[in-house]
């Protein structure tokens, strides 16, 4: 190992440590802005290729801001208390309902609004529901954060990772979802099978009489809101618009009707588009891509498939998971990505972003949106462990890759 590919490496463990320890609360970017900085003063690569990495994150980065700002302000409008009283009405005091509705909603969310929405604002719903109900909360909060991961294929709005791989594939909004939409719900049947059998003492105790559901208007003008950006990430494609803008309008309108209420202010709203992890995001490209030209992405070319034939489609998948669950995801799907090179077949590209989405359930470390979910959940009766999550990861992750691997190569035959 020579010492420029030692010195991005350790650069990169740096910034991924401090982002997942997140010491006091400080932002992501106060390491990752400086080790950027460093690979340039070191010359580990080029302040031309940092501009144009920068560059062609920016669009991707303005999406994830629109779409964490269109998340917080659904919960403002009442969409998430409005889900819980409906999940808490129509489970009836069923933990097995309460389940399959758990499973419903944490889909639904991560594809709509990202997965941090399912994670940071879904998570502390379905907990509040569960003790409503007098149920065991650990099966549906596990599903919050195992759904926020693998169910987040469907759409290039569902998770960053999609971001980054729908600007790579070549593909249209709605020829990403239509080829992600078996392996999508692969994914989720594989899940909700284990859970129901991992689970299955807790599905089965009910501790006390439910108390009633909470009566909470329906946000009809949100929902509205949420169902015609929805709409229109389909129809701007057809006519060659960026995803952003429409995340952007609906984020407009939604945040309009916040601030003439006065139920949010200004700086409220430009903290939930998190721009300092916008800049995180930035930051963190120039450093894997540091990485990348000096030594990894050579070693990773020899071994990653030119073609999407099965066998190389199941193995870039797990390739894929394994370096989420060394490295994060985020910056596991910058480099392969960055191997794939310019116009890669799409199939290779979604095979990767099987093994970035679904490998993270394994281990806390494989997603930052995991290690959000655990600090949300600390000091709760269903604070998660780590040989429960491992556990729980062993039996979805391998069943879950395979799958929708397989279910990704029958949709390209007939593509």
């Amino acid at each position: 190992m020579t010492v420029a590919v030692a010195t991005a490496l350790f650069l990169l463990t740096v910034v991924l440590a401090f982002a997942v320890a997140v010491p006091r609360g400080l932002p992501e970017a106060l390491v990752a802005v400086p080790a950027a900085c460093l690979v340039l003063l070191l010359g580990l690569t080029t302040p031309a290729a940092a501009l144009g990495e920068v560059a062609e994150l920016g669009p991707t980065v303005a999406f994830l801001a629109a779409i964490l700002l269109l998340g917080y302000l659904a919960e403002v409008e009442g969409v998430f208390a409005w889900l819980g009283a409906r999940m808490a009405a129509a489970g009836r005091g069923s933990p097995q309902r309460l389940l399959g509705l758990t499973f419903v909603a944490a889909s639904a969310t991560t594809a709509v609004l990202s997965l941090d929405a399912t994670v940071v604002l879904l998570t502390p719903v379905v907990l509040a529901t569960a003790r409503l109900l007098a149920v065991r909360a650990r099966p549906h909060v596990y599903a919050c954060t195992h759904l926020a991961n693998s169910a987040s294929l469907v759409l290039p709005v569902s998770n960053l990772t999609n971001l980054l791989a729908f600007a790579a594939s070549g593909l249209t909004f709605l020829g990403f979802a239509a080829l992600m939409a078996l392996p999508w719900l692969v994914v989720i049947a594989v899940e909700y099978a284990v859970f129901r059998w991992w689970f299955r003492a807790d599905l089965r105790v009910v501790r006390a009489a439910p108390a009633p559901a909470p009566d909470v208007a329906t946000p009809g003008f949100a929902l509205a809101v949420l169902a015609a950006t929805l709409v229109g990430f389909g129809v701007s494609s057809l006519f060659g618009v960026e995803p952003v803008w429409v995340a952007a309008a609906g984020a407009a309108v939604l945040g309009g009707r916040v601030l003439a209420a006065r139920r949010a202010g200004p700086v409220a709203l430009l903290r939930a588009a998190d721009p300092l992890f916008c800049v995180f995001v930035l930051a963190l490209g120039v450093v894997v891509l540091a990485v990348t030209e000096n030594g990894l992405g050579a070693a990773l070319a020899a071994v990653v498939p030119s073609a999407p034939t099965l066998p190389g489609l199941l193995g870039l998948a797990a390739l894929a998971a394994v370096l989420a669950n060394v490295v994060n995801n985020i910056p596991a799907t910058l480099v392969l990505l960055a191997v794939l090179g310019d116009a890669p077949p799409p199939g290779l590209v979604l095979a990767v972003l099987i093994g970035v989405n679904v490998g993270p359930n394994l281990t806390y470390v494989g997603s930052l949106a995991t290690l959000l979910w655990r600090r949300v959940l600390a000091r709760t009766e269903a604070a998660p462990t780590v040989r429960e999550f491992t556990a729980l990861g062993l039996l979805t992750v391998p069943a879950g890759l395979v799958l929708a691997v397989l279910a990704l190569w029958a949709g390209l035959q007939v593509r």
